[in-house]
């Protein structure tokens, strides 16, 4: 990792993973890490995702969900558009895949980090609670929803513009590297910017969405001493908030720090801050299918809904062969089963209808022979 810092720039740092480590344990170890937890968290958020949506298509959406499943989608793109392009630089230790992405790279994933802190943000103007069945109007607003997420992907693209800027790919031996180089005429005004951008983008919203979820907690356990559904769902927003926090923390600090001008962090907190920041969205579905309700309860639907399925397709020897037409097979069998089933009686209604069958009376031994007179005139 020993590279000579050109003269006419402030900072020199790698984009897209640490490049140029020696050993082949982190050569191994890293990539394996990283594509385990992209596998784990993109099948979660998937599940998540299709949770939602049934629950939209069924009318049991709410202002909540529609934010929760926004903060699932971020998840699952950081996971399969982000994590692979580090998994890849740390096995081959240098940039192979081109300019463009080493441009884009670094300034795509701050703009997930950034909308998925602004949207736990938002979900303190959310309902929290679900419209009572009865109601006539939506369980959600779709207007304001709609303004505020693109509102926040706006505002998360352009805060990370530097990272866009700065980021080029070099030659280093007969390695390419991919780095991020400010000049030094630039200096003054982006360490004032690396002051405010941390702050703005991940400080300041993250401890206001804790502080709220803390107080509005702390309010609905002292008025409700019983556990309802509102309690939950605060609580299932505090502790996504606070994983949130406390798993980007290492990336973000060594972020700072590095672009602040101060001396360079060990590699290994380098590398740890960035395997935290996958595992954040690998956590955020755990939390949301062990704490919140209805997610768990989605969850369990689509098990039986899989499991049924399945079970369906078992007893395939049971059904009747079809050589031909499949109709005709089954009207067949229900035919055959009719008339097995007209051919079983009962013994004794057999005996006391056989004693009944020939009930024609002689004329001689008629005790009423006026009534047949009558009849027949």
């Amino acid at each position: 990792m020993d590279i000579n810092r050109p003269a006419n720039v402030s900072f020199f740092d790698f984009i897209g993973g640490v490049q140029l480590l020696q050993g082949e344990d982190i050569r191994t170890a890293v990539p394996v890490i990283l594509i385990g937890i992209c596998v784990s968290g993109a099948v979660g958020n998937l599940l998540v995702l299709l949770i939602f949506i049934r629950d939209f298509r069924s009318g049991r959406g709410s202002e909540v969900k529609a934010l929760l499943a926004s903060l699932a989608s971020t998840d699952l793109v950081i996971l399969l558009l982000c994590a692979p392009v580090r998994a890849v630089t740390y096995y081959k230790q240098s940039w192979t895949l081109g300019s463009f992405v080493c441009s884009t790279t670094d300034w795509f994933q701050h703009s997930c980090i950034i909308a998925k802190t602004l949207i736990l943000a938002a979900t303190t103007r959310a309902k929290h609670t679900l419209v009572p069945s009865t109601a006539t109007g939506p369980l959600y607003s779709p207007t304001w929803i709609h303004g505020a997420l693109a509102f926040i992907w706006i505002v998360s693209m352009m805060f990370p513009i530097p990272q866009l800027l700065f980021a080029s790919s070099v030659q280093q031996g007969r390695d390419t590297i991919c780095v991020s180089e400010m000049p030094v005429c630039a200096s003054d005004f982006m360490s004032l910017f690396y002051k405010i951008y941390p702050t703005a983008a991940f400080v300041g919203p993250a401890i206001f969405t804790v502080a709220y979820y803390t107080k509005m907690l702390h309010a609905a356990v002292n008025h409700a001493p019983s556990p309802q559904h509102q309690t939950k769902v605060i609580l299932v927003l505090l502790c996504l908030s606070g994983a949130l926090g406390l798993l980007l923390l290492p990336e973000w600090g060594t972020f700072t720090w590095i672009r602040l001008g101060y001396a360079r962090p060990p590699v290994g907190l380098l590398i740890f801050g960035q395997v935290l920041l996958y595992a954040c969205s690998s956590l955020s579905p755990v939390i949301l299918m062990t704490m919140y309700d209805d997610v768990r309860q989605g969850l369990i639907n689509i098990w039986l809904v899989f499991t049924c399925r399945s079970k369906k397709r078992v007893p395939s020897k049971q059904c009747p062969k079809t050589e031909g037409n499949g109709a005709e097979v089954g009207t067949n069998a229900v035919v055959n089963a009719v008339l097995q089933g007209k051919e079983k009686t009962f013994p004794d209604v057999e005996h006391f209808w056989t004693g009944r069958r020939n009930t024609h009376v002689e004329e001689e031994q008629d005790p009423v022979p006026w009534e047949r007179e009558e009849k027949m005139l």
